[in-house]
């Protein structure tokens, strides 16, 4: 079932995303050769925590930590760990989330260690881009296929490939709610957008091939052939006057 928001309710949760976009980015500020991933979950918790705020990720599903924190040709949940260090050239996926006054916020950004590789770059370059296309097509009265076609055109047409297993999501009371936001799809097609709906959409971005394997930890994703993968979200609202990003601090 779809929740369409009030006007007081977007309020509340953007309190939520705020925290959250706040907590994104001075994590990712710390992202740096040295550190390590344990570090990291371990700022993010503290940034929500002093904002009165709950990491919504800690606990969900059994998940051990407030961020997943994933590197290079890990595409998504991997778990932080106090001695896994950062190295020089990696590529940073940090996903979390904050939840306050009964609301959720969720973001995901990638971030260089040092200098990377033009390769990476790209990649990340056009995953961040490709989350914008995704939220410019996010227009009340189109459809989930615009966000998702919009995506995918992105991407494919620079070469690279999207994860299908994983899709964005709605986002509210719950950390997912309906409905499922795909990072491809046919433009027309699927559910109608409706002022008031809230989503997280995250392009999950490969070098590679799509394909995609699990870990032995049952959580982390990564890339079958072992090329590197990106990865950005937003929380957004869409309104009558277009979508606007919940996830930001301002």
């Amino acid at each position: 079932m779809i929740v369409l928001k009030t006007s007081k309710e977007l309020a509340l949760m953007k309190e939520a995303c705020r925290i959250s976009a706040r907590a994104l980015r001075i994590a990712g500020e710390a992202v740096e050769p040295g550190v390590t991933t344990g570090e990291l979950d371990k700022i993010a918790r503290k940034v929500i925590a002093e904002a009165g705020a709950t990491p919504v990720f800690l606990g969900y599903n059994g998940f051990p930590a407030a961020a997943c924190i994933s590197i290079n040709n890990e595409v998504i949940h991997g778990i932080p760990n106090k001695k896994r260090v950062i190295r020089q050239g990696d590529l940073v996926k940090i996903d979390l989330g904050a939840r306050l006054n009964g609301f959720n916020g969720d973001n995901a950004a990638t971030f260089a260690a040092g200098s990377i590789s033009p390769e990476a770059e790209r990649l990340s370059k056009t995953t961040q881009q490709a989350l914008y296309e995704g939220i410019r097509a996010a227009v009340a009265g189109g459809r989930i296929g615009d966000i998702g076609a919009a995506v995918q055109r992105y991407c494919e047409e620079r070469g690279f490939s999207l994860v299908r297993e994983f899709t964005g999501h709605g986002v509210g009371a719950q950390l997912h709610e309906d409905p499922s936001v795909p990072n491809f799809g046919t433009p027309g097609r699927g559910t109608r957008l409706l002022s008031g709906m809230t989503l997280a959409i995250e392009p999950m971005v490969n070098l590679g091939k799509k394909e995609i394997n699990f870990m032995p930890d049952k959580w982390t994703v990564v890339t079958r052939d072992g090329e590197l993968s990106a990865h950005f979200e937003h929380t957004i609202a869409i309104t009558v006057n277009g979508p606007v990003i919940l996830t930001k601090e301002d």
